[in-house]
Parts: structure tokens; sequence; C-alpha cells
């Protein structure tokens, strides 16, 4: 939750035009004192402090994790989320010392949102009843679940990259728009296959239900801030409407990914590889039997 406050912190950042409100990093105006928060300042030492917040709560959490959780690879996913917010720290400080340059800005944004689909995915792994090793239901299409998931996932993820470098100046709208076609055929082909062929499984029908609803909202989000922004372009400053839509674009493409990734995540422990396991039908029947 803390994660997904700071994405939008960081998105209300860019869009009021205010990365470079502090202009100096890691302090504020030369000291470790709070500034006034008025203005720009608000928005960037805002974020600033959530960041800190939320480094140190990912902190606490891998720390907790490595002296309560006997699995190993659930440690080394803290550990690896220590170093992710890290670096992001420090990207977010090299995007300040050398004014906003485009490729490390556009590699913030996007190391954001895989932080987050890493918290995300420590809130699944350290549920109570999350197994591996459950009865799997047969998969025979081609491709299969599996691949049809992690190719959302990351054509996804290569979406908001791409909304990232087009927010940050860095490229058109055009290749943004070729990959939410992309997404969109994606997600609806995902869902269809969920919503057709594995209809029993309550959680993957909702998962799939949530990712083409936020697809949805999403779309008509990205449709309105582009045309806001077009009519505003000439704008003195970043207009409130403007600032809202286009945050809230940000915000929900990163539930869009995190729901992917769970969905993901949840394909893999209950739907097999093509002719690697009986169906959940089969299994059952034998072991009545």
């Amino acid at each position: 939750g803390a994660t997904f406050l700071l994405i939008i912190a960081g998105a209300l950042v860019t869009s009021n035009d205010a990365g470079l409100s502090v202009p100096d990093w890691p302090t504020s105006f030369g000291t470790f004192r709070m500034p006034r928060m008025v203005g720009g300042v608000l928005y960037e030492h805002g974020h600033r402090m959530i960041a800190a917040t939320v480094g140190l709560l990912t902190v606490i959490l891998a720390a907790w994790v490595w002296l309560k959780e006997s699995r190993r690879w659930v440690r080394w996913v803290s550990g690896a989320a220590v170093l992710a917010v890290i670096a992001q720290g420090v990207l977010g400080g090299i995007t300040v010392l050398f004014y906003l340059p485009v490729a490390i800005s556009v590699g913030h944004a996007t190391l954001a949102q895989t932080f987050f689909c890493t918290t995300v995915s420590l809130a699944l792994f350290t549920r109570a009843d999350w197994r591996w090793d459950d009865t799997k239901m047969e998969d025979l299409s081609a491709p299969s679940l599996r691949q049809l998931s992690v190719m959302t996932s990351a054509a996804i993820l290569l979406q908001l990259v791409l909304g990232a470098a087009f927010r940050h100046n860095g490229i058109g709208i055009v290749p943004h728009i070729v990959v939410a076609l992309v997404v969109t055929l994606l997600v609806t082909w995902t869902a269809t296959r969920v919503f057709t062929k594995f209809s029993s499984e309550r959680r993957l029908v909702r998962l799939a239900a949530t990712l083409a609803g936020l697809l949805v909202v999403q779309l008509f989000l990205g449709i309105g801030a582009y045309m806001m922004k077009l009519a505003a372009r000439n704008a003195p400053q970043p207009l409130p409407p403007v600032v809202n839509i286009t945050t809230a674009h940000v915000a929900v493409g990163a539930l869009v990914l995190a729901t992917s990734v769970v969905l993901a995540l949840h394909v893999f422990r209950r739907v097999a590889s093509p002719g690697s396991a009986p169906s959940f039908g089969e299994a059952s029947q034998k072991a009545a039997a």
C-alpha cells in the first residue's frame, strides 16, 4: 500500500513539472531540515519523505522475513526488494543531480513499477495458504495459459516503460499507442482463455475479470490524458485537471501490471505446463478412487 502511494507521489512530481523544485540531493536546499512545503517543493520533498518511509518498511519486512520465513527463496525475494528500493533511491537522486536525464528518469519509473510488483508478490508469497505444489490443471492449448500470462505481463511492463519515456519527452506517442493495442489483444486473449477453459477456478476468473476491467479504465484514462494535454499544451503551467488525469493514468497502470503479475503467479501455481500433469478433474477422480 505504501509503495502504491509512492508511485502516485512520483506521478504527481512529473505531472506538476516539480522534478527540480528541490535542486539538490540527498539534502534539501543544503540541509536535512524540513523545507517549506509550498509549490513544487510539496510534491518533490513529499515524494522523498514517502520514499524514505517505504525504504524503512522494506528493511523491516526483509528482516522479519529472514527471521520468520523458512523458505529460502522467499528470503531472497525480500532481499531483492531491499536492493531494489536502495537502487530506486539512488536513481531518484541522480535524476536531480543531473537535471532529469531522460534515460535515468525512465529507469527510475520502470524500477518503481518493478519494485511495486515485488512487494505485491511478497504479500502473496507470505500468505498462509500459498503453495507451489497444489494439484495442477491440465492445459493443452497453444500458446499455454502460462505463456500467455507471462507475455501479457511483459507487454504491460513495456507499455509502462514507453509511457514513462513519453511523459519525460523521450519519445513520441506512436510507440505507446501501438503497444497499447498489443496489450489490449493479450489481455483479451488471456481473459478469454481463463473464462472459457478455467471457469471452475474462481480466483483465476476474478483476477482475469479485474485485469480486463482495469485495462478498460486505463484505456479511457490514456485517451483522456492525451486529449487534455493537447488542449492545454499552451498553458503556462500544468493545469489541475491534466495533473489529476495523468496521475490517475500512472496509478492505474501500476495496478494493471500488478494484477497481471498476480494472475501469472496464480496460473503457474494452479495450471500445469502442457502435458506435464492430469487435469484437476482427473486428479480428483483418482484421489476419490
